[in-house]
């Protein structure tokens, strides 16, 4: 476990280096600044609002924000999953990393709990970042903030093990690619699902469901969703809205929470078996 650690700290260091970080960094300092202005325009131009009138209206824009939030962690995990690990195979260094007496499980698993914890720092930077921004302009606090923001870093910890999965058979890019690719079908899978689920359509429900058990970030963001908006938002609404994508009709329940941890493990556990048999 030390070896472990060990690697988990470089990994970080290199990670700390890269250009996808600064990138990285960019994008969310637009995002926080874009939403600052947006959420003051919004208090500005609709001052006259009720108490109940600002807290919806400043949690369905807030889940909107945090769903870009999410997908520039997304985006930042999964193309620094591939470098870390495809990459030093090509480049060799992980040639001479393993001519030591270091098993290529340790490896991989250092890697993965320096991205794990790469990723959890940043969700939970920047979503207390936005979070005091939507207090400051709009009075709003998230109900389950850490709830959500805890759901949010499993959902960014699944992508990143499927990233490490990824690269031990193709290209570092390829492997960035084809996991964001997943992401975003997953997430319009998961909409589709929720209008069936609206419209009592069980066969297009049922697609959201099946898209959520085979990789489950949607699913995590849905919870995520449904800790972040105001309890009575769907209420207010009405049923028309229970479709709507940046709103959950409930939280996640308890054997979800299981299958998400299980499918983590078989996902990091097929890593391992494909990298102990790739050809250095």
């Amino acid at each position: 476990m030390s070896v472990a650690l060990t690697i988990a700290a470089l990994t970080l260091r290199e990670a700390a280096r890269r250009r996808v970080l600064r990138s990285l960094a960019v994008m969310t300092v637009v995002l926080l600044g874009l939403s600052a202005w947006g959420f003051y325009r919004l208090d500005a131009e609709f001052g006259g609002l009720t108490s109940g009138e600002a807290r919806l209206a400043a949690s369905t824009v807030l889940n909107l924000v945090m769903f870009g939030l999410s997908l520039i962690a997304a985006l930042g995990t999964a193309f620094l999953a591939g470098p870390t690990l495809a990459g030093e195979i090509e480049s060799g260094t992980a040639l001479a990393m393993l001519a030591r007496p270091v098993h290529r499980a340790t490896v991989l698993l250092g890697k993965w709990l320096g991205l794990v914890a790469f990723g959890t720092g940043f969700v939970v930077t920047a979503g207390l970042a936005q979070f005091l921004i939507v207090w400051t302009t709009m009075g709003y606090w998230p109900p389950a903030a850490a709830t959500g923001l805890a759901l949010l870093a499993v959902q960014t910890t699944a992508l990143l093990t499927l990233g490490l999965l990824l690269s031990t058979a193709i290209s570092p890019m390829a492997s960035g690619i084809v996991a964001v690719g997943l992401f975003g079908a997953t997430w319009i899978a998961g909409v589709v699902g929720s209008v069936g689920q609206a419209l009592g359509n069980d066969s297009v429900a049922r697609i959201g469901t099946v898209s959520r058990m085979l990789l489950p970030t949607d699913g995590l963001w849905r919870g995520a969703m449904n800790a972040f908006q105001d309890p009575g938002a769907l209420t207010q609404l009405g049923p028309a809205f229970q479709g709507h994508p940046f709103m959950s009709v409930s939280g996640l329940t308890a054997a979800y929470l299981a299958w998400t941890a299980l499918w983590i493990a078989l996902v990091l556990g097929l890593a391992g078996l494909s990298f102990r048999r790739r050809d250095l």
